[in-house]
């Protein structure tokens, strides 16, 4: 945890008002995965994107549960906010458990789901949800190995959307 901890601190002293302003865009993004469900319900009601959207809402579903509902419970891993109670937050607290990051997760699993439906879309997604997973890691509020693995759960929820999808779809 102490490598992990000078990869925050590192972080810290990048701080820089129109990096943190930037930051805090992409941060707010991510708050409840409500611009990737935004996104997935505007992309299901396209003909063209329909298949899209329903994937990366079924990978948003599964990112919740086992986020969620699983694994931040079942691991309650204290952040390293409240740890560090010393520097400055530039967010709020977070309430919840830090293991995994949300944030990252709920990204990776859209943006996965869109890599493998709309490759353009999901180049663009996976730019921003790394942009999401290094916020949240700017803002002292995850640790480099929720991030991580936020993006490899993320990503997994985001191919077994697509794999749901494609089931759903040939039944209908």
């Amino acid at each position: 945890m102490e490598w992990e901890f000078a990869i925050l601190d590192m972080l810290q002293e990048m701080h820089h008002p129109v990096l943190t302003k930037i930051m805090a865009f992409v941060t707010m993004l991510g708050e409840a995965g409500w611009f990737w469900i935004l996104l997935g319900v505007i992309l299901l009601c396209t003909k063209r994107f329909r298949k899209c959207g329903v994937a990366v809402l079924l990978a948003l579903v599964l990112d919740f549960l086992l986020a969620n509902v699983i694994l931040k419970p079942l691991v309650a891993r204290p952040r390293p906010c409240w740890i560090n109670d010393t520097v400055e937050l530039l967010v709020r607290v977070p309430k919840d458990y830090s293991f995994p990051s949300g944030h990252t997760m709920a990204s990776f699993a859209a943006a996965g789901a869109l890599l493998l439906t709309e490759k353009k879309l999901g180049i663009c997604s996976l730019v921003l949800a790394f942009l999401m997973g290094i916020s949240r890691l700017y803002f002292y509020v995850h640790f480099p190995t929720d991030v991580l693995a936020g993006m490899v759960l993320g990503l997994l929820c985001g191919f077994a959307g697509v794999f749901l999808m494609k089931k759903l779809m040939k039944k209908g």
